[in-house]
Protein backbone atom coordinates (compact mmCIF):
# COMPACT_ATOMS: atom_id res chain seq x y z
CA UNK A 1 0.00 0.00 0.00
CA UNK A 2 2.98 2.31 0.49
CA UNK A 3 3.98 1.96 -3.17
CA UNK A 4 0.81 3.29 -4.77
CA UNK A 5 0.58 4.65 -8.27
CA UNK A 6 2.41 7.95 -8.36
CA UNK A 7 4.57 7.03 -5.34
CA UNK A 8 6.30 3.81 -6.43
CA UNK A 9 9.82 4.39 -7.75
CA UNK A 10 10.52 0.98 -9.33
CA UNK A 11 7.54 0.16 -11.56
CA UNK A 12 9.31 1.24 -14.75
CA UNK A 13 11.89 -1.53 -14.25
CA UNK A 14 9.35 -4.36 -13.92
CA UNK A 15 7.79 -6.46 -16.65
CA UNK A 16 4.80 -7.23 -14.42
CA UNK A 17 3.38 -5.09 -11.61
CA UNK A 18 2.45 -7.11 -8.49
CA UNK A 19 0.27 -5.35 -5.94
CA UNK A 20 -0.92 -6.13 -2.42
CA UNK A 21 -4.09 -4.17 -1.76
CA UNK A 22 -6.37 -4.06 1.25
CA UNK A 23 -8.90 -1.34 0.46
CA UNK A 24 -11.80 -2.20 2.74
CA UNK A 25 -9.65 -3.80 5.43
CA UNK A 26 -6.57 -1.85 6.54
CA UNK A 27 -7.99 1.31 5.05
CA UNK A 28 -11.64 2.36 4.68
CA UNK A 29 -12.97 -0.81 6.26
CA UNK A 30 -16.41 -1.76 7.50
CA UNK A 31 -19.16 0.73 6.69
CA UNK A 32 -16.69 2.55 4.41
CA UNK A 33 -16.56 -0.32 1.87
CA UNK A 34 -18.21 1.77 -0.87
CA UNK A 35 -15.56 4.46 -0.38
CA UNK A 36 -12.87 1.78 -0.38
CA UNK A 37 -14.08 0.58 -3.78
CA UNK A 38 -13.91 4.11 -5.17
CA UNK A 39 -10.39 4.64 -3.75
CA UNK A 40 -9.27 1.33 -5.27
CA UNK A 41 -10.72 2.22 -8.67
CA UNK A 42 -9.05 5.65 -8.50
CA UNK A 43 -5.66 4.04 -7.78
CA UNK A 44 -6.09 1.53 -10.60
CA UNK A 45 -7.02 4.31 -13.01
CA UNK A 46 -3.83 6.10 -12.00
CA UNK A 47 -1.85 2.89 -12.59
CA UNK A 48 -3.44 2.52 -16.03
CA UNK A 49 -2.31 6.05 -16.89
CA UNK A 50 1.20 5.35 -15.53
CA UNK A 51 1.74 1.84 -16.94
CA UNK A 52 -0.89 1.28 -19.65
CA UNK A 53 0.93 -1.64 -21.31
CA UNK A 54 1.96 -3.77 -18.33
CA UNK A 55 0.11 -6.70 -16.79
CA UNK A 56 -0.94 -6.48 -13.13
CA UNK A 57 -1.11 -9.32 -10.60
CA UNK A 58 -2.72 -9.03 -7.19
CA UNK A 59 -0.56 -11.06 -4.86
CA UNK A 60 -2.37 -10.19 -1.62
CA UNK A 61 -5.92 -9.20 -0.76
CA UNK A 62 -8.51 -10.42 1.76
CA UNK A 63 -10.09 -9.45 5.10
CA UNK A 64 -9.68 -11.15 8.48
CA UNK A 65 -12.67 -13.27 9.47
CA UNK A 66 -13.64 -15.08 12.63
CA UNK A 67 -15.04 -18.39 11.33
CA UNK A 68 -18.65 -18.76 12.41
CA UNK A 69 -19.18 -15.05 13.11
CA UNK A 70 -22.31 -13.95 11.24
CA UNK A 71 -23.71 -10.42 11.29
CA UNK A 72 -26.47 -8.67 9.38
CA UNK A 73 -25.77 -6.06 8.39
CA UNK A 74 -22.26 -7.32 7.92
CA UNK A 75 -19.42 -5.94 10.00
CA UNK A 76 -15.69 -6.47 9.89
CA UNK A 77 -14.60 -9.92 11.08
CA UNK A 78 -17.91 -11.55 10.04
CA UNK A 79 -18.04 -14.14 7.28
CA UNK A 80 -20.53 -11.94 5.44
CA UNK A 81 -18.07 -9.05 5.42
CA UNK A 82 -15.25 -11.20 4.06
CA UNK A 83 -17.54 -12.28 1.20
CA UNK A 84 -18.63 -8.69 0.48
CA UNK A 85 -15.01 -7.57 0.59
CA UNK A 86 -13.93 -10.26 -1.89
CA UNK A 87 -16.84 -9.45 -4.21
CA UNK A 88 -15.86 -5.77 -4.18
CA UNK A 89 -12.21 -6.59 -4.93
CA UNK A 90 -13.21 -8.88 -7.80
CA UNK A 91 -15.48 -6.23 -9.29
CA UNK A 92 -12.54 -3.82 -9.40
CA UNK A 93 -10.16 -6.43 -10.83
CA UNK A 94 -12.66 -7.20 -13.58
CA UNK A 95 -12.90 -3.54 -14.59
CA UNK A 96 -9.30 -3.55 -15.81
CA UNK A 97 -8.09 -5.75 -18.67
CA UNK A 98 -4.51 -5.31 -17.42
CA UNK A 99 -5.32 -7.38 -14.30
CA UNK A 100 -4.19 -10.85 -15.33
CA UNK A 101 -4.13 -12.68 -12.00
CA UNK A 102 -5.11 -12.66 -8.35
CA UNK A 103 -4.14 -14.58 -5.23
CA UNK A 104 -5.74 -14.12 -1.82
CA UNK A 105 -3.63 -13.87 1.30
CA UNK A 106 -3.89 -16.53 2.71
CA UNK A 107 -5.44 -19.91 1.87
CA UNK A 108 -5.74 -20.90 5.56
CA UNK A 109 -5.71 -19.09 8.89
CA UNK A 110 -2.38 -19.42 10.72
CA UNK A 111 -0.85 -18.72 14.11
CA UNK A 112 1.08 -15.49 14.70
CA UNK A 113 2.86 -13.99 17.67
CA UNK A 114 0.95 -12.21 20.39
CA UNK A 115 -0.21 -8.68 19.74
CA UNK A 116 -3.20 -6.37 19.77
CA UNK A 117 -3.76 -6.54 16.00
CA UNK A 118 -4.68 -10.24 15.87
CA UNK A 119 -6.63 -12.49 18.20
CA UNK A 120 -5.20 -16.02 18.13
CA UNK A 121 -3.48 -15.63 14.78
CA UNK A 122 -4.03 -14.33 11.27
CA UNK A 123 -7.63 -14.97 10.19
CA UNK A 124 -7.34 -13.90 6.56
CA UNK A 125 -7.60 -17.47 5.33
CA UNK A 126 -10.61 -18.66 3.37
CA UNK A 127 -10.21 -21.91 5.32
CA UNK A 128 -9.79 -22.23 9.08
CA UNK A 129 -6.59 -23.53 10.69
CA UNK A 130 -8.15 -27.00 10.70
CA UNK A 131 -8.93 -26.64 6.97
CA UNK A 132 -12.69 -26.15 7.12
CA UNK A 133 -14.10 -23.74 4.53
CA UNK A 134 -15.39 -20.32 5.46
CA UNK A 135 -18.16 -18.78 3.34
CA UNK A 136 -15.45 -16.97 1.35
CA UNK A 137 -14.15 -20.28 0.02
CA UNK A 138 -17.40 -20.65 -1.89
CA UNK A 139 -17.15 -17.10 -3.28
CA UNK A 140 -13.73 -18.00 -4.69
CA UNK A 141 -14.90 -21.40 -5.93
CA UNK A 142 -17.72 -19.77 -7.90
CA UNK A 143 -15.35 -17.15 -9.32
CA UNK A 144 -12.77 -19.70 -10.40
CA UNK A 145 -15.35 -22.04 -11.95
CA UNK A 146 -16.96 -19.27 -14.01
CA UNK A 147 -13.80 -17.41 -15.18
Amino acid sequence: MMAAAGKDKCHQFADVICLNRYYGWYMQGGYQLIGAKKAFIDEMNQWMNTEPNKPFLFTEYVADTDAGAHKLPSVQWSEEYQCEYLTMQHEVFDMFEAVVGEQVWNLCDFQTGEGIMRVDGNKKGVFTRDRQPKAAAYVLKERWETK
